[in-house]
């Protein structure tokens, strides 16, 4: 069995090795492009500051490609009895290259290289769901503005309520899209701050250049407090989660409305048949499972930012070990709400809207708020005007105007897509992802 890191003369119990170590070996793996990173940039300053010579440096820079290569090419694998990505990455080098290998851990713990690592796997896959997010918010955007004179019920309590029409219902999910963009951005900006340098949490004797580091991996700032930036380990986790779980309150939010628009009793959309499953029994049915699903998925995704409080909200400064069980539930997050984008965003393009809704005279009632507005309007008091078509209503006299005139700012007739879309491409723009992408291709020779 290959020796620990930290382990000296003796070894550890092999009960205990599995216990501490859990999934780390597997969940490395989602890390192990990152870590490589983080080697390439450590190493380029550790040769500025004369703890390696230039060839040192240019031979641990060709190795650590051509480890990023197998990584790429999903041949990177964490040997049995190597205990997580940063010793096997090590192992490599030091096969490779002998002392050259053993020397690029000079000023820095696994402490500070699990959070470099997770701030650049983050920062990425932030990036990749807010393109995710944003190409759905044109799709919504695109439907609003098709759909924009097909007018639908709007519900209180779930009781037919006004009109509303498919320009305001695509268009409200597109607009709280823009919102949770703002969390997507909050949390992006926090994550892409440099922890490389903190060490154990107290820094180093040596005499590190962070800010090289910082600008070769690409970050805004570094954390600067040494202790602040062991101590962002798991809150950083906690406000990205928050970030997702805004996303997928949208999403859950989406799903549950189209389920029940689809819906015979409603009647309102139809799913493309290819997003729906049939019965063992019922010949007759088109389940909407697609959406069921992704209900749950996003659901489950809202309970993230507490399964992470539960674990670190009693801990004090420094580093512990509990940290470790946040990748557990925080890594795989990334993937189940990309594949929850991806599924929105398929149906949407594809949705049917039925366009004569309102021909059904179950709706006519919705219609009364616009007869009082237009009795007040020709100077009839508003209460006068309610109670009047009220009892219209009650005595089966009532006739509704069904032409809808509302003008103002986010109404039926003034949607306000173009700015909800100034909006939406203003926040995404600012985070500007190209700078880090331009610095992770400059570090591994692109």
């Amino acid at each position: 069995m290959a020796k620990k890191l930290w382990e000296k003369n003796n070894c550890v119990n092999i009960e205990i090795e599995r216990f501490t170590v859990g999934k780390d070996r597997e969940l490395d793996l989602l890390l192990a492009r990152y870590d490589i990173l983080g080697s390439l940039a450590h190493s380029t300053m550790l040769q500025s500051i004369g703890m390696l010579t230039a060839e040192e440096m240019e031979n641990l820079h060709r190795e650590l490609r051509n480890i990023y290569s197998t990584v790429e090419a999903g041949e990177f694998i964490i040997e049995e009895g190597i205990e997580d990505v940063h010793s096997q990455v090590e192992l490599m080098l030091t096969e490779r290259l002998g002392n050259t290998g053993k020397k690029i851990h000079s000023g820095r713990s696994r402490n500070d290289q699990v959070l470099v690592d997770l701030k650049l796997f983050t920062r990425h896959e932030l990036q990749e769901i807010c393109t995710a997010v944003k190409e759905l918010f044109d799709s919504l955007i695109e439907q609003s503005n098709r759909h924009k004179e097909i007018l639908m019920p709007g519900y209180t309590h779930l009781q037919v309520a006004m009109p509303s029409s498919f320009g305001l219902w695509f268009g409200a999910y597109a607009e709280s899209l823009a919102d949770d963009m703002l969390f997507l951005q909050a949390a992006y900006k926090m994550c892409n701050r440099n922890p490389l340098g903190s060490a154990a949490g107290y820094g180093s004797s040596f005499p590190l250049n962070r800010t090289m580091t910082t600008e070769l991996l690409g970050f805004d700032s570094m954390n600067y407090n040494v202790v602040y930036a062991q101590m962002g380990r798991g809150k950083c986790e906690r406000n990205v989660a928050f970030a997702l779980a805004s996303v997928a309150g949208t999403l859950s939010k989406l799903a549950f409305d189209a389920c029940m628009f689809n819906s015979q009793n409603f009647g309102f959309v139809k799913l493309p048949v290819e997003c729906t499953t049939g019965s063992s029994i019922m010949p007759h049915k088109k389940n909407p499972d697609v959406f069921e699903l992704l209900r749950a998925k996003c659901n489950r995704i809202q309970a993230l930012p507490t399964d992470i409080m539960m674990i670190m909200n009693n801990l004090p400064s420094g580093y512990f070990r509990d940290l470790q069980i946040i990748k557990e539930v925080f890594l795989p997050a990334f993937e189940g709400i990309k594949e929850c984008l991806a599924m929105a965003n398929y149906i949407i393009k594809r949705i049917n809207v039925k366009t004569d809704i309102l021909d059904d005279s179950r709706y006519d009632a919705m219609f009364s708020v616009e007869e009082v507005n237009r009795l007040a309007t020709e100077g009839m008091p508003f209460r006068d005007a309610y109670k009047k078509v009220g009892l219209d209503i009650e005595a089966g006299t009532f006739t509704p105007d069904k032409n809808v005139r509302h003008t103002h700012e986010g109404s039926i007739g003034n949607l306000c897509n173009e700015q909800i879309a100034a909006l939406m491409h203003k926040i995404y723009d600012d985070m500007n992802f190209a700078k880090a992408n331009d610095a992770i291709n400059k570090l591994l020779g692109r």
